[in-house]
C-alpha cells in the first residue's frame, strides 16, 4: 500500500490577537526521531509559553500528541486531526505559541492549533510513496527505442540508463505494473531481453502521472 508523508522540514507562522503560532512539520522515522525533534524546539523556544506537538508513524500504527498546557483538546488533538486529515504518516508537527496576552478561547485555540499545521502542510512536499520493484533491463541496442517508448505507458522511473552497443537500465516500476510490464517486454523485443528483479522498495511517485 501506498502511503503519505513530507519530504523535508518545513516551517509556516502566523499572528492571531496578538499570539504568535509556529508549526515546524519534518519527516520522522521512529518515536525517537520525532521525541528528538520535539525537544530541539523546546529548546529553541524556551521561552514560549507552549509546544504544542503531535506525530503519526507507520511502524505498529504509533500516533502521540500533547497540549503542552494548553486546555485538554483545544491543542494536541486539532494538530493531530489535520495531520490525519491529510492523509500524512511517519511526520512530526511542532506548533510553538507566544501567548500575545488575549485569551482565544476553546473554539479560539482549536482554529489556531489547525490553522498553523494546515498552513505548514500546504507548503510542503507531498510524497507519494508507493511499493515498488526495482529492475535491471539488459538488450541491444536494436531495441533500445522500443523499450525507452513504452516505459512511460507502465509510469515507471528510470534510475539509470548505459546506452551502447548494448542496453542497461534500471528502472522502478509499481507493484501492480510488474508482470504486465514483463509481459510487454518480452513481446516487443520478442524474448531478446534481460530483466533482473533487484526487489522491492517504497519510492516517491508523486510526480509520475499513473
Amino acid at each position: 500500500m501506498n502511503y503519505f508523508t513530507v519530504s523535508e522540514p518545513v516551517r509556516a507562522s502566523f499572528i492571531e490577537k496578538r499570539s504568535e503560532f509556529i508549526c515546524y512539520l519534518i519527516p520522522v522515522k521512529t518515536s525517537e526521531e520525532a521525541v528528538d525533534f520535539i525537544n530541539s524546539v523546546r529548546s529553541e523556544h524556551h521561552k514560549a509559553k507552549h509546544n504544542v506537538y503531535a506525530y503519526i508513524l507507520r511502524n505498529d500504527n504509533i500516533s502521540r500528541y500533547s497540549d503542552d498546557g494548553e486546555p485538554q483538546g483545544t491543542a494536541g488533538v486539532p494538530v493531530l486531526d489535520v495531520l490525519k486529515k491529510r492523509g500524512l504518516t511517519d511526520v512530526c508537527a511542532v506548533v510553538t505559541r507566544y501567548f500575545g496576552g488575549i485569551l482565544l478561547g476553546g473554539g479560539g485555540l482549536v482554529r489556531a492549533y489547525s490553522h498553523a499545521v494546515s498552513i505548514a502542510c500546504d507548503s510542503a512536499k507531498i510524497m507519494n510513496m508507493c511499493m515498488c520493484h526495482r529492475l535491471k533491463i539488459k538488450t541491444d541496442y536494436g531495441m533500445y527505442g522500443k523499450i525507452s517508448h513504452i516505459l512511460p505507458v507502465f509510469a515507471t522511473i528510470t534510475i539509470s540508463s548505459d546506452v551502447g552497443s548494448d542496453v542497461t537500465l534500471e528502472i522502478l516500476v509499481l507493484n501492480e505494473k510488474l508482470d504486465a510490464l514483463r509481459k510487454e517486454l518480452t513481446e516487443i523485443t520478442n524474448g531478446v531481453v534481460s530483466v533482473d528483479d533487484c526487489g522491492e522498495m517504497y519510492q516517491d511517485f508523486s510526480s509520475v502521472a499513473m
